[in-house]
């Protein structure tokens, strides 16, 4: 009878062993597994006579997914080979390649994983295929302790009663796996292991310390040298280094883990920020509140935080009662609103705060401004009618953008997320609260993809997450749609026929945390800012001491015209002092002598660019146009 083959959009009607009719197809080396029916699965099988196969290649991140499990059970093939002593842990592919699991008692050194590597070209020039052995409980067992491997023992038990339990031996290696798995180590054509970490045993810091080697891998070597330069980049770009380096941000381990510090810079830079998003608020008809850091607990039990949040909170006693540090701004602003009667007259009504919120994350995950203990959010909580939310989010989406654009960030992925299997509210309104989302989304004609049953539950969602280098994709705006708190607190307005009714609640950030956006600005641009944006938009060079007059002189110009400017009074040469300016990626550099002084002038640099030698008036005419434009690079002069 056969079965069906699908590639892209072809469909074969094909007979036999997978592997076989793919080798015959040409496909070889650009397929590296199937769905059968639905269920993963090698390509050295024959499918039942009926089914469909689906080939998955590079392009499916399942396809991607097989290629770099494949490559990690070659690393701990090789690691087995050299250190046999070691104990295997968990090995799966991640978004950008692979890691494995190693408890080992010495760290595995830069050598190391030098002869690692070697080994695993050797593995993968042996050819060796890559069978699967599916196995009873006790024979499983069995073989993990003749393998000595104790904690593979440990991940066996907790594999259901019923389900297969499966084995894939390459030569000499043998290791439990769900699979599936390339049909020979040769189908791994390049690859590059790229550090070492420690991590705790299934994640819990009272378990044993294991070392975790990365890689990644490639179907072949030009894509493998792209990531590589790309990563290079992505590396010289990392917020952890430049924010530090550029003095935008500090951590204090006697302050305490995840706790962010702005210096000079870097607080100039989150004003701006702010500043710019406030006008923009007030702009839209928000009205701006503030509310406490500490709030009763009482409040949070009944926002539903203390029983579904309490272990991501700080708490503290205050004359006998239960106190909470907020983790979120909703419940406070709740309060504003419940201050008073409001009516349809009132709504919509639109709260917003740049409000701080402190929230325990495990020392494990903390990473930069990426994920801290402590940040600031541009929060807003918009209260209106069930009639008045299509045009809400439309006026939330249109923001978003805007910002976004102001900005310079054009690459993003809007997700919808739907209704789960456990929610609150009537199907009734979640229905058209979707439907809301979905009509706004489309007005905007920007492309979004469903993620169906992923909304929270107490309502459905939009978010945005930001591309970054090497595809990494930040969290960033939010409109979340909220049924639940309305009836928590009991929200009420005033309807125009007298009855009380429940206003809908909309959640939502612009920017997110301001932590993690300056850190996608920083990662974004390298560090060095559009004109707008830059802490320190001028730098003025004296060329000697005499000089310095001079140079005051024009900082004084361009601060009594809102330019952000500083002088360099290093008795250092110039070359010295112009390096640093160019290292510290200050926009403009303005070089000040006797020739300047003489015809109130100043030379220009942008970065390694002589621009030539300006009228001091002209060249601040042309800095405010280049900042009210906001455009994205200093290039020079028109």
């Amino acid at each position: 009878m056969g079965w069906k083959m699908q590639y892209k959009d072809k469909v074969w009607e094909k007979e036999g062993n997978l592997l076989e009719v793919i080798k015959k197809e040409g496909l070889e080396g650009r397929v590296f597994g199937a769905k059968i029916n639905g269920v993963f699965s090698d390509l050295n099988v024959y499918p039942p006579d009926g089914s469909l196969v689906e080939l998955l290649d590079w392009e499916n991140e399942e396809g991607r997914n097989i290629y770099r499990h494949t490559s990690a059970h070659i690393l701990a093939h090789a690691v087995k080979e050299l250190f046999p002593e070691v104990k295997l842990g968990i090995g799966p592919a991640i978004e950008d390649g692979f890691y494995y699991d190693f408890y080992r008692k010495e760290p595995f050194s830069q050598e190391d994983l030098e002869k690692i590597e070697n080994k695993m070209k050797e593995i993968i020039n042996r050819n060796l295929p890559i069978e699967r052995i599916e196995v009873t409980r006790e024979e499983a067992i069995k073989i993990l302790r003749d393998l000595k491997e104790d904690f593979k023992l440990e991940l066996l038990e907790e594999i259901p009663e019923g389900e297969k339990i499966s084995f894939y031996k390459q030569g000499s290696f043998m290791d439990l796996c769900r699979g599936p798995h390339l049909p020979s180590t040769s189908w791994v054509k390049a690859f590059k292991l790229l550090s070492v970490s420690g991590a705790y045993w299934r994640g819990d810091e009272k378990n044993p310390m294991f070392q975790r080697i990365y890689g990644t891998s490639f179907p072949s070597e030009e894509e493998l040298k792209k990531y590589l330069e790309e990563r290079e980049e992505a590396q010289r770009r990392d917020h952890r280094k430049l924010g530090r380096e550029l003095e935008i941000f500090n951590t204090f381990e006697e302050a305490g883990p995840g706790l962010i510090f702005y210096p000079p810079k870097g607080a100039m830079l989150r004003l701006i920020i702010e500043e710019f998003e406030r006008k923009e608020h007030l702009k839209r008809g928000y009205f701006p509140v503030i509310t406490p850091h500490l709030m009763q607990a009482e409040l949070w039990k009944r926002s539903g935080h203390w029983d579904n949040y309490r272990e991501n909170m700080f708490f503290l006693q205050v004359e006998d009662k239960d106190y909470a540090v907020k983790p979120m701004n909703c419940p406070g602003h709740i309060l504003i609103y419940n201050s008073k009667v409001r009516s349809y007259r009132d709504l919509p009504l639109r709260f917003f705060e740049m409000g701080t919120v402190y929230r325990y994350e495990r020392s494990g995950v903390l990473y930069g401004l990426e994920r801290a203990r402590g940040f600031t959010q541009d929060d807003a909580h918009i209260f209106c009618t069930q009639e008045q939310l299509e045009d809400e989010i439309k006026g939330v989406l249109d923001f978003v953008f805007y910002m976004l654009d102001s900005f310079g960030l054009k690459e993003y992925v809007v997700t919808l997320s739907t209704k789960p299997e456990k929610y609150i509210g009537s199907d009734e309104i979640w229905e058209k609260a979707t439907q809301a989302l979905k009509n706004a989304l489309e007005s905007t004609g920007i492309e979004y993809r469903i993620a169906e049953g992923e909304g929270a539950f107490y309502g459905p969602k939009i978010d945005v997450g930001l591309k970054g280098l090497l595809g990494k994709m930040w969290q960033g705006p939010t409109i979340q749609v909220d049924f639940n708190l309305p009836e928590r607190f009991d929200l009420t307005y005033d309807a125009p026929d007298g009855t009380k009714r429940r206003p809908v609640m909309i959640h939502r950030a612009i920017l997110g945390s301001y932590e993690r956006f300056i850190g996608i600005l920083v990662e974004h641009y390298g560090g060095r800012f559009p004109l707008w944006l830059a802490p320190e938009q001028v730098r003025i060079l004296p060329i000697s001491e005499r000089h310095n007059e001079y140079a005051e002189y024009v900082l004084r110009n361009l601060r009594n015209n809102d330019i952000r400017a500083e002088i360099d009074k290093d008795q250092a040469k110039l070359n010295y002092k112009l390096r640093k300016a160019i290292a510290e990626k200050v926009p403009y550099i303005f070089i000040v002598g006797d020739k300047e002084k003489e015809e109130n002038k100043v030379s220009v640099r942008v970065h390694n660019k002589d621009l030539g030698m300006f009228d001091l008036a002209y060249v601040v005419t042309k800095l405010l146009e280049e900042i009210r434009s906001k455009k994205v690079f200093s290039g020079g002069f028109d």
